[in-house]
This record gives C-alpha cells, sequence and structure tokens, in this order.
C-alpha cells in the first residue's frame, strides 16, 4: 500500500447532493461493518499472541508513525480519554513496545515512540492491512485508489478534516508508487 496523497483534498469534483431524505443507506452501511470486521481481523489475531487488542493496535500504529507524540497529541488523535489510554499505554511499555520518556523541554510532557520490537509489529500489522487493500483496489479497477481516498476523506467529520489531512500529509511520501 502506498502512503496518501492529501494535497488535492478536498476534490474538486462535482458533488453528489447530500442524503438528507429517503431510506437509509444499508447496503453501504453494511458494507462498511464488513469492510471493517475483515480489515482488522488479521491484525487481531496476530495482536493475541501479546494479549492485545484493537486499542492496542491503534495506539502502536499512531506512535510508530509520529515518533516523539506527546501523549495529550495521541489523545487527541484517537479521541479517548486518559483513562482509556492508561492501562493500553502501559502494557505497551511493559512489554518492551513503546517508550516513553521526558519531554526536553517540559519534564512533564510524556514523548511516546516504539521499540525496535514496536516497529516490527506495527509494519507486520500495516503489511496485513496494505495487502488487503491493495487487493481490494486493484479489484475494483483503475481509479479506485483516488475515489476511495476521497471517499474516506469525506466520512471525516469536517471540522477534523485538516488536523487529520495534516497528521497523515506529515507521515506520506507524496506521490510514491502511484
Amino acid at each position: 500500500m502506498t502512503d496518501v496523497n492529501f494535497s488535492r483534498l478536498p476534490a474538486s469534483k462535482p458533488r453528489a447532493e447530500p442524503h438528507s431524505a429517503g431510506p437509509p443507506l444499508y447496503d453501504l452501511i453494511e458494507l462498511l461493518f464488513f469492510a471493517y470486521r475483515d480489515f482488522v481481523a488479521d491484525p487481531d489475531h496476530a495482536l493475541e499472541i501479546y494479549g492485545f487488542g484493537r486499542a492496542h493496535h491503534r495506539v502502536l500504529h499512531f506512535v510508530d508513525r509520529n515518533p516523539d507524540l506527546t501523549v495529550a497529541e495521541l489523545l487527541d488523535i484517537l479521541k479517548i480519554t486518559k483513562q482509556s489510554l492508561a492501562r493500553v499505554l502501559k502494557e505497551l511499555i511493559d512489554q518492551g513496545f513503546v517508550l516513553q520518556r521526558e519531554g526536553r523541554e517540559d519534564r512533564r510532557q510524556r514523548l511516546l515512540a516504539t521499540t525496535s520490537k514496536g516497529k516490527k509489529l506495527a509494519a507486520e500489522l500495516a503489511r496485513t492491512q496494505s495487502e488487503r487493500i491493495a487487493n481490494a483496489l486493484a479489484e475494483a479497477g483503475v481509479g479506485s485508489h483516488d475515489f476511495v481516498e476521497r471517499f474516506l476523506f469525506a466520512m471525516v467529520n469536517t471540522e477534523e478534516r485538516a488536523a487529520v489531512a495534516r497528521l497523515i500529509r506529515g507521515n506520506a511520501t507524496m506521490g510514491e508508487d502511484r
């Protein structure tokens, strides 16, 4: 899977009318449920070995993709409480997947980074999900990557889109293998 290029978002293509009336879009709702179920299945199995779940995966992913991420930034990305993060983060630290250290300027700040063990696991989880995405895009046909990218970005709450684009853009190698 290649990194996404958010520099052109939102798309300048004509927009469909918002779905405000009419029956629920059950077909798409259910496809999203099933796609998500299968998208997380491979990582779920890999994480079971360590007694980890999806929360561990999300934390590991964003810490790996953003070295020296602060706990406050991680809480903002995940939109969870400090209490929800505490147990998961402690387990990742205790098992040697994540390092936590004091900030350089502000010693109260806690900076997070993955260890070599954490990097290896994060890469394996991303590889399995990337293969699933790449196979689905190949099956969907030419132009599907750009369409899916625009669709998923449009699913993000409007007020969060700039922050999401900055986060992803900061990690992307623009245009690589596209």
